[in-house]
């Protein structure tokens, strides 16, 4: 796909900011204590990163779908972690109440968002209820003017240190499944509720998860987020775009390891020469350069098809997703390989990177979730 001098310069411009403020020394501190960074938070929030698909109207950038894949893809090329930093702001987190909020929620929200001033979280899965998000059991009931919220959110990402979280409960527990589920804005300061410890991950260390529980919040019903019990349809529609987002991370984490292993083949000697004139070692490289070519042209293509309002674009979204993430586990395998024992030291960044592709096909719906996606949308 040939991109215009625009999206090139905008490319050049997140690459750069990559580059000079991811420095090994914060990636290194990040990973060993798991700790969210709030001074590059306030830098990524000063170039207006945090808010780049917000609209201008309510302080963000107005930027479309494909320049959000680009910054995805070139910070999670330096360091994977720092795309979750500004996906959350602009997906999961905006992304409900931009769908459907009230202007007054809107402008209670999102220019703070924006502006990197507070943190919002996306609060959907619960301990029973991944996969199949339709099971939760965290239920909203009416009394007076609010609603009181009760249950346990899990694996939510950003909740020890977030302002703010969309919560999804039930408030028509007649209903099975899906249906009966509303969306709340709430705010984390509100008495009742409580996160948990951090979790101890594999990977992506610098953005904190825990779990979120509820004990008799209440919630204005100024707050109810969307039409009461339609909440579950919002989302999926915000997931769609989170996948989206997931597929340029994995891009670019992809794209990070392909550069490691090439710099390193050629600066590694055995038996006389440069692995990479091994064929085993080129032609893995080869491979690893043509499947990230695949995911680049797929994603950037849905990227297009979603800001043109493309019908089913939900299917590509998956198909994306889906594609990217297991490739980039491929390509950190075989990245790694080509390091040999090197690679599965930690002073080397690869082995990081092995680390945190592992995520990719599992948040926002595993691979085999995207399998269902697709084969349901194929086969209906």
């Amino acid at each position: 796909m040939v991109l215009s001098e625009k999206y090139e310069m905008l490319r050049k411009n997140f690459r750069n900011f990559a580059e000079t403020e991811f420095t090994k020394e914060i990636q290194d501190r990040l990973d060993a204590t798991g700790e969210f960074d709030e001074e590059l938070y306030a830098k990524m929030a000063k170039y207006g990163f945090t808010g780049v698909k917000i609209p201008r109207e309510y302080g963000g950038q107005g930027a479309d779908t494909l320049t959000y894949m680009i910054m995805g893809e070139e910070f999670a090329r330096v360091m994977p972690v720092a795309t979750i930093y500004v996906n959350t702001p602009n997906s999961l987190g905006a992304g409900p109440i931009l769908m459907c909020g009230t202007e007054e929620q809107k402008q209670a929200i999102l220019p703070d968002v924006a502006a990197g001033k507070k943190h919002i979280v996306f609060a959907l899965t619960e301990p029973g209820a991944g996969s199949d998000a339709g099971s939760m059991q965290t239920y909203a009931v009416e009394d007076g003017d609010d609603y009181i919220i009760n249950g346990r959110k899990c694996f939510i990402s950003g909740a020890p240190f977030a302002d703010y979280a969309v919560v999804y409960a039930k408030t028509d527990r007649t209903q099975k499944g899906s249906k009966g589920i509303s969306m709340f804005i709430v705010d984390m300061k509100t008495p009742g509720i409580s996160t948990g410890k951090p979790e101890a991950k594999m990977g992506i260390g610098g953005y904190p998860t825990s779990d979120i529980s509820f004990d008799n919040v209440r919630v204005n019903k100024k707050w109810l987020l969307g039409p009461k019990d339609k909440g579950f349809q919002t989302a999926l529609k915000t997931l769609n775009g989170g996948r989206l987002g997931v597929a340029a991370q994995s891009l670019g984490l992809a794209q990070g390891c392909l550069e490691e292993a090439i710099k390193y083949s050629k600066e590694r000697v055995q038996f006389g020469r440069p692995i990479c004139k091994n064929q085993a070692v080129s032609f893995a490289i080869a491979e690893m350069a043509t499947e990230i070519e695949a995911a680049r042209c797929m994603v950037y293509t849905a990227a297009q098809e979603m800001d043109a309002g493309v019908k089913d674009n939900y299917i590509k979204c998956a198909m994306c997703k889906y594609y990217a993430a297991e490739m980039a586990n491929r390509v950190a395998y075989k990245a790694l390989q080509i390091f040999g024992g090197y690679g599965y030291i930690k002073e080397y960044k690869i082995e990081r990177m092995y680390r945190d592709a592992r995520i990719f096909s599992i948040y926002e719906g595993t691979s085999q979730v995207q399998q269902m996606v697709i084969s349901g949308a194929l086969l209906h």
